[in-house]
């Protein structure tokens, strides 16, 4: 009888095509896959440490799993696994623990687990065993691929991994180690595989994906330019996007180079984290607010008009009103389509961790209540600005809205667009000229 699986994932798009990829060496090793759940044989969830909240969010679903089923093989993986390191080795409800770069090997260690366990009596006789590697000298990137994804009509692709920046904010660096990137050749294969699996649209994502082939060796040279390039030129994929971007890769030798490539999707992340000099010194990011603002500027210059996405820290150590303010009105001035805004969460072991002048949680709330309410409005105005124009749509579900069925789908700039059709339009190009908004965030 099969050994049944099921998998849970927290934290960003690296960790969920790490799971997915993990989940198809399970299937192609005879296991089967089911829902998260009681009564599954194995869980394993892939953990997150970017946050507190995320730390206690893989604590909760380890011991939830534990509850479902108390003689199952629980296996915890992933960042806050990498970060935590011996302190889970005493959690009773992991049996395995299966750090960073180790995920390639996991159903192999499983399967020894489980061999031990059937050779040495009672499940719960059996010893939580830890297998990490040391992140900070490790220079292997971790192969990992996938042949289909969850999703039906967009692939995600891991093409990097690790950082260099060290963000004083930043626990990252320490649980996924230095940059490592993936050979230009692998992902072009992966992407050939994708496309004849019916994929039109692609998203290259990476830790840190601004710094890829950084880590390549004199002579074998390749950057994240010449990636898209490769990927450009594979038949069958009709859309690129990039993850999130450093603001120092956006040259104007860049900007014309994925312009003149129609398939690169006018939507950018560039990471921001605040608005104010001081506070992006003092958090070690590598440019002033006036180069982030130019970099937006070029990049309207070649595309006219991008959606263009964030990420804003509230209440970093020390961020005064003043500060706080200019933060707030440089998020207003640059008119993003989207700003995602965390609250600043103390990590152990970063040097932020460690400065005076830490910001109270009611601080940080009424902070990070002020900017959500202006990410709400730029992105009302932005969806407006394409009221009545055509728009291309890669339509990708069947939803219900106000008891309708519709389907909706992606523009280019990553709008959410719902269209009346009884047809099945399932990973169909749809030409559509909205003529409203629909809630917070979808066009009709």
């Amino acid at each position: 009888m099969k050994k049944t699986v099921a998998l849970h994932n927290l934290g960003c798009k690296v960790n969920a095509y790490e799971l997915e990829a993990i989940q198809q060496l399970l299937e192609n090793r005879g296991y089967e896959i089911v829902p998260f759940a009681p009564g599954a044989d194995v869980y394993i969830i892939n953990t997150c440490t970017v946050t507190n909240i995320a730390d206690r969010k893989s604590r909760q679903m380890l011991h939830k799993a534990k509850k479902m089923n108390p003689d199952a093989v629980v296996v915890a993986c992933g960042c806050y696994v990498q970060a935590a390191g011996e302190k889970l080795e005493e959690d009773t409800a992991i049996d395995l623990i299966i750090g960073n770069n180790k995920k390639k090997d996991l159903v192999d260690i499983l399967e020894n687990f489980l061999a031990e366990r059937e050779d040495g009596g009672k499940p719960s006789d059996a010893e939580c065993k830890s297998f990490l590697v040391d992140m900070t000298h490790n220079r292997e990137y971790e192969t990992l691929s996938i042949s289909k994804t969850a999703e039906h009509t967009r692939a995600f692709l891991k093409v990097q991994d690790g950082c260099n920046q060290f963000c004083t904010y930043c626990i990252i660096p320490y649980a996924r180690g230095r940059v490592r990137s993936r050979r230009q050749s692998d992902v072009v294969e992966e992407v050939k595989r994708l496309a004849e699996a019916g994929y039109q649209e692609v998203v290259l994502t990476g830790i840190h994906l601004s710094s890829y082939g950084l880590d390549f060796p004199e002579g074998e040279k390749e950057t994240l330019l010449d990636l898209i390039r490769a990927v450009d030129a594979v038949d069958g994929i009709r859309r690129i996007r990039l993850g999130s971007l450093e603001p120092g890769i956006i040259t104007e030798e860049f900007a014309e180079a994925i312009a003149a490539m129609p398939k690169v999707c006018p939507h950018f992340h560039l990471s921001l984290q605040s608005g104010s000099n001081g506070t992006l010194k003092r958090m070690n990011r590598k440019y002033t607010a006036e180069e982030y603002k130019h970099k937006c500027d070029l990049l309207r210059k070649v595309y006219g008009n991008p959606a263009l996405t964030t990420d804003v820290i509230v209440g970093f150590p020390q961020e005064s009103e003043e500060e706080f303010e200019e933060s707030r009105a440089f998020v207003e001035d640059i008119h993003f389509f989207e700003t995602h805004i965390f609250k600043y969460s103390r990590r152990e072991g970063t040097r932020a961790a460690a400065m005076a002048g830490q910001i109270p949680e009611q601080e940080k709330t009424k902070r990070s209540h002020v900017l959500l309410e202006l990410d709400e409005r730029r992105r009302q105005e932005y969806m407006e600005g394409f009221l009545g124009k055509e728009l291309e749509v890669l339509m990708e579900e069947e939803v219900e809205i106000d008891g309708v069925h519709y389907w909706t789908g992606h523009t280019r700039e990553y709008l959410r667009v719902a269209v009346l059709s009884e047809e099945n339009l399932m990973n169909q190009m749809v030409l559509v000229t909205p003529s409203r908004i629909h809630g917070k965030d979808c066009l009709m």
